[in-house]
């Protein structure tokens, strides 16, 4: 059974609804609108330059009528795909990873980026100072920072506006992309997933943490035969899903983030053999904790309990999980989607409904208590 959902693109049955954990803001589509929450910092929520924070979901508003289909939410900038194909964008520039290289200044609304007007593009992935574009033909694009090789150009030098990773271009169609806070992953259509960029902590997967300027496939998937799905890149790790169901993780190991009831680090992807028996079907990576949603609507987690983002709500002795759990408090809901951000998680239900729990101190929940929500908290309110 093949695996359709990904990490960065989700539609629920509930009217094309789909969630984004940003660093300390949530974005969401809901009915092919943008809505934003929590704190606005460079003007990633896209509400203009007079706010500073958002206590609920908030309608973005675009310079043009579009409809949303796809968003991708960082620390700093926050990236849309529209129904047609364009890209807009908003939040911090300075390193133009917004792909306007007319200014270096926060770009407070969202903006067309032009260079790709005329390109169709599919989905977007945003890094910490950088921004992956996919084609609807399956070419990546990439701009901004470019420091440890993370555009794939095989060089160090920065890109104002989006470039075609020509490697890639070469070598067949990419169907999703993820990226990291400097370094990109690509999965191609015959199932490779390819790394660059920075390989500190090991999160390239080659067993070595030299950065790579360039896409290279990670091998040891080619060599058993695997053929990777989607993929999430998280802050120190990395959480790959197989066309079977099958779940692998590689990177840093503290806290209990790779699942493997350690702490060890795995230089190259370790299959998650305590998740055998069930069908994963999106995989969720941020710093130090992972989600896995199987296909029966459960949701595992693992990794650093810290301001209740994992979910569990018996904290104990530990704040730590070192294989995968199962999340109680989520059991009553069909969960079809999950994201998480730095100390903060969200999830859609199956029928349209979005809950949320972690810290709130900027309101990235969605509401204005000044505590965070150990039990799930309902977000989006008719």
């Amino acid at each position: 059974m093949a695996v359709e959902q990904s990490s960065d693109m989700v539609e629920t049955s509930a009217g094309n609804m789909q969630i984004r954990s940003g660093r300390y803001h949530t974005l969401l589509i809901n009915d092919s609108a943008a809505y934003s929450c929590g704190s606005s910092l460079c003007g990633v929520l896209g509400h203009g330059p007079e706010t500073t924070q958002c206590v609920e979901f908030t309608r973005i508003n675009f310079p043009v009528p579009v409809q949303v289909a796809q968003v991708s939410a960082s620390h700093n900038h926050a990236a849309f795909v529209t129904g047609s194909g364009q890209v807009f964008t908003c939040g911090d520039n300075s390193s133009y990873c917004c792909g306007h290289s007319d200014t270096g200044r926060p770009i407070f609304r969202p903006r067309m980026v032009e260079a790709l007007k005329n390109i169709p593009v599919k989905q977007v992935a945003a890094g910490l100072s950088f921004t992956m574009f996919l084609t609807r033909k399956g070419h990546v694009f990439t701009c901004g920072t470019n420091a440890h090789g993370q555009l794939g150009h095989g060089d160090t030098s920065d890109r104002p506006t989006p470039t075609c990773i020509e490697l890639l271009a070469s070598i067949g169609s990419i169907v999703q992309i993820a990226a990291g806070p400097s370094y990109a992953l690509a999965v191609s259509d015959d199932g490779t997933l390819y790394s660059f960029g920075s390989g500190t902590n090991f999160c390239l997967g080659h067993g070595e943490q030299q950065n790579e300027l360039q896409p290279r496939a990670i091998q040891s998937f080619k060599r058993k035969g695997i053929n990777v799905a989607r993929v999430s890149a998280g802050d120190e790790h990395v959480v790959a899903l197989d066309s079977t169901g099958y779940v692998y993780t590689w990177g840093k190991g503290y806290c209990g983030a790779l699942g493997h009831d350690d702490e060890i680090d795995k230089t190259t992807p370790s299959h998650l053999t305590s998740l055998k028996s069930h069908l994963a079907v999106q995989v969720c990576a941020s710093k130090r904790k992972t989600f896995v949603l199987v296909d029966n609507g459960s949701v595992y987690g693992f990794g650093w309990m810290g301001f209740g983002s994992l979910g569990f709500l018996d904290r104990g002795a530990s704040d730590k999980v070192l294989k995968p759990r199962i999340l109680e408090s989520l059991r009553s809901h069909h969960i079809s989607q999950i994201s998480t951000g730095l100390y903060h998680t969200v999830v859609v239900t199956n029928c349209g409904r979005v809950f949320g729990f972690g810290d709130n101190e900027r309101a990235q929940l969605g509401h204005d208590a000044v505590r965070g929500c150990l039990e799930p908290t309902e977000m989006l309110h008719e």
